[in-house]
């Protein structure tokens, strides 16, 4: 992989806790990336930050370390009690990978991470918030419930982060986010940062009126997609969309892919064909049970999974390495989706294939999109010798089966991994460096008995 993409900035330079920089260097982190550039030495010196950098840049390691390294550097009273941070997401698997860079970032710093969302894990992620955590991190709606049952408080949060705000709006939780805000100490008396792809207008007025006069980061390339994305788009009937995607898969020989549709109900045809033509693949969207997506995104990180065939549920949040295509087999509707969906290939320096259909039902969208990526993309009508006519029936799935033995999954909360809550004041264990925690102590979601109640985080 190039490491042009990263900046001259060494994380060693920068008065980092001496727990954070051997997380960094156990991960193998030496060099910041733009956005981590330009943000860190801002929050580290506990001033406020609004960062806007493509996905992909690393703008979780940037607010997390910002984040780690306050809470080790400022002690608190032996009588108060977590959470000291809140990192609000607007999606469970956003929650989680910035939960599992916590993890590995924080290894040496003893701290207890907590990963709330709904779908699964209710009792265990209960469990976690009455042990105690010091970072608090997930989705708006199963954080709000637990704060209603006054499972924990918010009186003594430190560190408030909001990532893809302007997610946030697009999936309407700004109300669950102001709830939340306005019940943490005021914004001058906690450092406030907020990562978002954009910054929109309304962005910037939430920015400005939950947070102590933030200071702008703004790490832009020449193109608003990402600049090592080959784009190519193919112009196709409705009725030969099948055909062109074996076509293009047989003649690309992609080795992880993302396939994007707008609809369930497409997710399941097209992962139906794919299966029936002998290629593995499966479905993840917003209605799969969370186990089961937490495994099929594992096969997939791992490369057990060579295909994904997913909605928009998946465009926003996910770091997915050595992704080497991802197609639309449908143009999203909204121009952004665009941007987000092509920005799962090609991250961390890395080039990547986006290949687009424009068929139809939705080629009404391709001015839209070119007009916001401020760029043609290059276009041609689907040559028939890649449309594949060979093609045998789509399997029968059902997407709670599909890619793989999905039951007896172990599913992980994500909660702390030691209980109490500990001071920062009088030397305890989760402040100090070099202490690792057992993995005897993670929480264990496979115990659950109470159902959790409907959350669509």
């Amino acid at each position: 992989m190039e490491n042009n993409h990263l900046s001259d900035v060494r994380f060693e330079s920068l008065g980092l806790h001496e727990s954070l920089l051997t997380g960094l260097q156990e991960a193998g982190f030496e060099q910041c990336t733009p956005i981590q550039a330009g943000a860190l030495p801002i929050a580290l010196e506990g001033r406020d930050v609004a960062g806007q950098a493509q996905t992909g840049t690393g703008k979780s390691a940037a607010f997390l370390l910002a984040c780690m390294h306050h809470l080790m550097t400022h002690p608190v009273a032996a009588d108060k009690t977590g959470p000291w941070a809140i990192v609000l997401a607007p999606t469970r698997e956003l929650a989680l990978q910035i939960h599992k860079d916590a993890e590995r970032l924080g290894d040496f710093t003893g701290m207890d991470f907590a990963c709330i969302y709904g779908g699964t894990g209710y009792e265990s992620q209960r469990k976690a918030l009455e042990r105690g955590t010091d970072i608090l991190i997930g989705t708006p709606g199963r954080i709000i419930d637990f704060y209603k049952q006054r499972v924990f408080s918010l009186e003594n949060i430190e560190v408030c982060i909001l990532d893809e705000a302007d997610r946030m709006f697009d999936m309407g939780f700004i109300a669950d986010i102001r709830y939340l805000l306005r019940r943490m100490p005021p914004p001058e008396k906690r450092l406030n940062m907020l990562f978002s792809a954009t910054l929109s207008e309304r962005v910037r007025e939430l920015a400005y009126e939950h947070m102590n006069e933030p200071e702008s980061v703004k790490i832009e390339s020449e193109t608003i997609t990402a600049d090592r994305v080959n784009q190519q788009l193919y112009h196709v009937e409705n009725n030969q969309k099948i055909g062109l995607l074996l076509g293009v898969l047989r003649q690309q020989e992609p080795t992880r892919t993302l396939i994007f549709v707008n609809t369930k109900r497409d997710a399941d045809k097209v992962t139906g064909y794919l299966l029936g033509n002998d290629i593995k693949a499966a479905v993840i969207s917003g209605d799969i049970p969370q186990n089961k997506r937490e495994q099929l995104l594992g096969k997939f990180q791992r490369g057990e999974l060579p295909i994904l065939v997913a909605t928009d549920v998946a465009a926003r949040g996910l770091h997915i390495p050595d992704v080497s295509h991802v197609i639309n087999y449908d143009l999203p509707q909204d121009a952004e989706d665009y941007v987000h969906r092509i920005g799962r290939t090609a991250r961390a320096g890395a080039t990547g294939e986006a290949i687009s259909f424009a068929c139809e039902s939705y080629v009404y969208s391709l001015p839209d999109i070119e007009a916001y990526i401020e760029q043609k993309i290059p276009a041609e009508m689907a040559p028939p010798a890649l449309i594949a006519e060979d093609i045998k029936p789509a399997a029968r799935t059902d997407s709670r089966r599909s890619g793989g033995n999905a039951r007896g999954g172990n599913s992980r909360s994500g909660g702390g991994r030691s209980g109490g809550n500990r001071s920062r004041g009088n030397g305890g264990a989760r402040r100090s460096a070099g202490q690792t925690r057992s993995d005897a102590e993670k929480a264990d979601g496979n115990n659950d008995k109470t159902p959790a109640p409907q959350d669509q985080s």
